[in-house]
């Protein structure tokens, strides 16, 4: 600011010269990192050259080669990156997972023209981690949730405090993948999938973490808390993290291990066992006959129904009709209600009739002739008749429906109603 005051009160004079000193000069945009992230450029050795990848506030992305300092990649972003992680290599094919201020993850392949949206996350971001093939996301809302490649969530689970970093956790020496969650109570947890396993208390809030090689030691954890201590920690190499605090809830449900009562094996058992052993391919040949004879009965009955119309619904082209009939009433009086409806989509049909048939010894029908209207297509019309039954020794009996169309013998369709059981008639 005060430079630009003192150009701006620059004479007259003195500003020809500023104009003439400072025109050929490109303009220059000072920015601000937000994120810093490496990719290995040609070997997947742990010393091997990587390329730095830097984010800016300026919604940019660069990628820049490590020898000559050049930008070999520029994109811009649609946010601010605050987290960045690669996987890959930069000759061959990588891909690096940019967590930006807004609240999404974006995915940037090589020869991509621009990064691909993939998560919206309902809080903004903590941390950002790669674990094998899933991704790992810790939010402001407590919450620590899981991706795979193909971005479906697999598991999320709260938290208890308020998260302040993230880390890796790559323990080769027992072959462990994890993740390490530092809290607000000055507490870091150790997380493999969504199994809590360690617990461990820092002097102070910890505000970023790194967990990697030391000096000579492999697994070291570094911690820098809020007040600006550097805090370093060394894991034993002999240490079982699948005895933590929550090893049984990784392990088998405690179940498993109850016995079943399985009861003993009986004689009759044995026997059967032995039975078809011996047998076992003469009890197929019966199971296969009895098989096949189900079917031939089964075709018989339904070949029968059709031909005696016994089906609810007529398979006839120049009648197509459908059937139902039901039974109301305790008894001795009946009402039987038959519905009928024209199934067909654009023919109506003309001068169909019912027919009801049944023992008249046991049951009186008040009509056994009833005439149908002129059937419209799609429209179901109902008729009734009384049945009153005249035994009082609680015998029943079926009463056949059937369905004619005039100028035709056989009839369209046939419903055989079971009458229930008739109450005795009390008087009063």
């Amino acid at each position: 600011k005060q430079w630009y005051q003192r150009r701006v009160a620059i004479t007259a004079g003195e500003r020809s010269h500023f104009v003439s000193v400072y025109r050929e000069n490109p303009l220059k945009r000072q920015t601000v990192i937000t994120a810093l992230e490496t990719l290995k450029k040609s070997h997947p050795d742990d010393d091997a050259i990587s390329c730095l990848i830097i984010g800016t506030e300026n919604k940019d992305m660069y990628i820049l080669d490590p020898e000559a300092f050049t930008v070999l990649v520029k994109q811009s972003l649609p946010s601010q990156p605050v987290f960045l992680r690669s996987t890959g290599l930069y000759d061959v094919d990588y891909r690096i997972l940019v967590a930006c201020r807004n609240g999404n993850i974006l995915v940037m392949k090589k020869g991509a023209n621009s990064p691909k949206f993939c998560i919206t996350l309902n809080s903004h971001p903590i941390g950002i981690e790669r674990i094998g093939k899933n991704i790992v996301i810790a939010t402001m809302d407590k919450n620590l949730m899981c991706y795979n490649n193909k971005i479906k969530n697999l598991w999320s689970i709260p938290i208890p405090h308020n998260i302040t970093c993230l880390a890796g956790m790559d323990f080769k020496a027992k072959t462990f993948k994890g993740v390490l969650v530092g809290m607000d109570n000055s507490e870091v947890r150790v997380y493999r999938d969504k199994f809590l396993v360690d617990t461990m208390t820092v002097p102070d809030i910890p505000a970023m973490m790194q967990f990697g090689k030391y000096d000579r030691e492999e697994s070291t954890l570094i911690v820098i808390t809020k007040s600006g201590g550097l805090h370093i920690f060394i894991l034993k190499r002999n240490v079982d993290l699948s005895q933590g605090l929550a090893s049984a809830s990784m392990g088998p449900s405690p179940k498993q291990f109850q016995k079943l009562n399985v009861p003993r094996k009986t004689k009759t058992f044995v026997d059967q066992t032995l039975r078809e052993r011996e047998h076992g391919v003469a009890m197929h040949r019966q199971f296969q006959h009895d098989l096949y004879r189900l079917r031939l009965t089964t075709a018989r009955n339904f070949a029968e129904a059709l031909q005696k119309k016994m089906m609810p619904i007529s398979s006839s082209n120049f009648a197509p009709l459908k059937l139902s009939a039901n039974v109301q009433g305790i008894g001795p009086m009946f009402r039987l209600t038959i519905e009928v409806m024209n199934t067909s989509t654009s023919h109506p049909i003309l001068g169909a009739y019912v027919v009801l048939v049944t023992n008249d010894t046991l049951y009186v029908l008040e009509k056994c002739y009833i005439s149908l209207p002129l059937l419209v297509p799609s429209l179901t019309y109902t008729v009734n008749t009384m049945v009153r039954c005249t035994s009082d020794q609680g015998i029943t009996d079926a009463i056949n429906v059937f369905v004619y169309i005039k100028g035709k013998c056989s009839p369209v369709l046939t419903a055989i109603i079971d009458m229930p059981a008739s109450e005795s008639m009390i008087v009063v």
